[in-house]
């Protein structure tokens, strides 16, 4: 049998809790590896499946995401500057060729380049 330790004596007397610095462990612990936590929900009437909804979490620190091929952040205009500026000089330089097309054409076709 294998001995789980003792019980303090005396009235009002606690076990001793975990270390303090465990939860500070953990969570490096989960940033430094990751942790995938996925689920499924299902809805069904008669055997009619009405709705599906697929839940994956990665909680990672974004070293970690990085070497796991996960980047989107940096690519995402609504929470990258540089994705912003760079969606920007896309659409800028999109434009510029179809008013380069539209000033070749003439006058009289520029409601025809689109």
């Amino acid at each position: 049998m294998t001995d789980l330790g003792t019980w303090p004596a005396g009235p009002g007397a606690q076990p001793a809790g975990p270390p303090s610095g465990s939860l500070a462990d953990l969570l490096e612990r989960v940033l430094d590896k990751g942790i995938v936590i996925a689920g499924d929900i299902k809805i069904d009437l008669l055997d009619i499946e009405l709705l599906t909804i697929r839940l994956r979490l990665f909680i990672a620190s974004v070293e970690t995401a990085k070497k796991a091929g996960i980047d989107w952040w940096e690519t995402d205009p609504a929470l990258s500057s540089r994705a912003a500026r760079d969606a920007l000089t896309e659409e800028n330089a999109r434009l510029r060729a179809r008013l380069d097309a539209l000033e070749e054409a003439g006058p009289d076709t520029t409601e025809e380049v689109r």
